[in-house]
């Protein structure tokens, strides 16, 4: 086969190759269907090949190894750097994953809530310190006696007096992260432990409200708990979540084996718990350095309200529109179809 022969015979091959490069450099690949660009680029390598061994000219093997070039940048290029990375999980993957997984969050929610609310209603309206006692344990009462037993600032005098703001926030982080990690730990057990640990949280929260009613100062509590409450629930509902989602993965394998059902719900609710951590993270940076200082009650509440608002919006509004990691899952697929190959 002559030069002009085999230039002839692939020139339109090559044209729609390299219009498919053209749009992804600018950027421009969602409406695309990237599924056969391995194949393409790896008939564009035999060309190349073809032309050397062949001697069909300069001009050719420039044309061809160019595009060559072009096609491995595209197929290798990173999903972008980790600050990129770690800001589109936080915008689109992670409140995306939680929509996703609306129907866990339903019933994470009502698992945790509905003790809670149910506790707390039995204090307020039953309160007999015997069934609180055997709920939260002496020393827990006790605990609370001494942090909201008065509302004198009492809080900001205790952190003064027995330790920094870092180091009550590097407490907090280990206490919440380490509640989180055992609620989603728990549903490797049929989901089983993941429900046991929300219930239990409920509960015990619920008991907790009861008793501050009870015998603390409300208005010492509610200012401490305002500003970090929400972020602090929502990622203890979204670590459910998770957990929930590895205990369907064994329960319900479908046509997989239990090991890969497994394997892929592990995947899933990884956005989840990486999530739940990082909000986790704000509620310990809140709870260290602003929910115990001395501030207007009313300030403390307007931060809470507007943080829980900011909550809700976020999880329901961001990344509408776009997709889950679209770079990141464009290059792991090509390079998935090469490797293959």
């Amino acid at each position: 086969m002559q030069g002009q022969e085999f230039e002839e015979k692939n020139a339109q091959r090559w044209s729609e190759y390299e219009q498919t490069l053209t749009t992804l450099e600018k950027g421009k690949h969602q409406a695309l269907d990237v599924s056969t660009l391995p194949s393409r680029f790896r008939q564009v390598c035999t060309d190349l090949a073809l032309a050397r061994h062949r001697m069909y000219g300069m001009p050719m093997n420039e044309h061809l190894n160019g595009l060559v070039i072009r096609g491995h940048k595209i197929i290798h290029r990173r999903a972008g750097g980790t600050w990129e990375m770690l800001l589109r999980f936080v915008a689109v993957d992670f409140p995306v994953s939680v929509r996703t997984e609306w129907r866990l969050l339903i019933v994470a929610t009502l698992s945790f809530i509905l003790p809670l609310v149910g506790v707390a209603l039995a204090g307020f309206y039953w309160p007999d310190f015997s069934w609180i006692q055997a709920v939260l344990g002496p020393d827990m009462m006790g605990q609370l006696d001494t942090m909201y037993g008065s509302s004198d600032d009492q809080i900001a005098n205790l952190r003064g007096q027995y330790g920094s703001n870092f180091m009550m926030f590097c407490h907090y982080i280990w206490n919440n992260i380490g509640i989180d990690f055992r609620i989603y730990a728990g549903g490797i057990l049929a989901c089983l432990g993941s429900l046991f640990f929300l219930v239990y949280n409920g509960v015990f929260f619920g008991a907790v409200i009861a008793y501050i009613h009870t015998a603390c100062s409300t208005k010492a509590f509610y200012t401490f708990v305002a500003g970090h409450s929400s972020f602090e629930l929502i990622a203890m509902v979204i670590a459910g979540m998770a957990g929930l989602r590895i205990g369907l993965g064994l329960l319900h394998p479908g046509r997989k084996t239990r090991r890969k059902s497994l394997m892929d719900a592990g995947k899933k609710s990884l956005p989840l718990i990486l999530g739940a951590a990082l909000m986790t993270f704000v509620a310990a940076a809140i709870e260290g350095f602003w929910s115990a200082q001395p501030l207007p009650p009313m300030l403390k509440y307007s931060v809470g309200i507007a943080l829980w608002i900011v909550c809700f919006l976020y999880l329901g509004l961001a990344g509408r529109g776009a997709k889950q990691s679209n770079r990141a899952m464009f290059g792991k697929k090509m390079e998935g179809d090469l490797n293959e190959a």
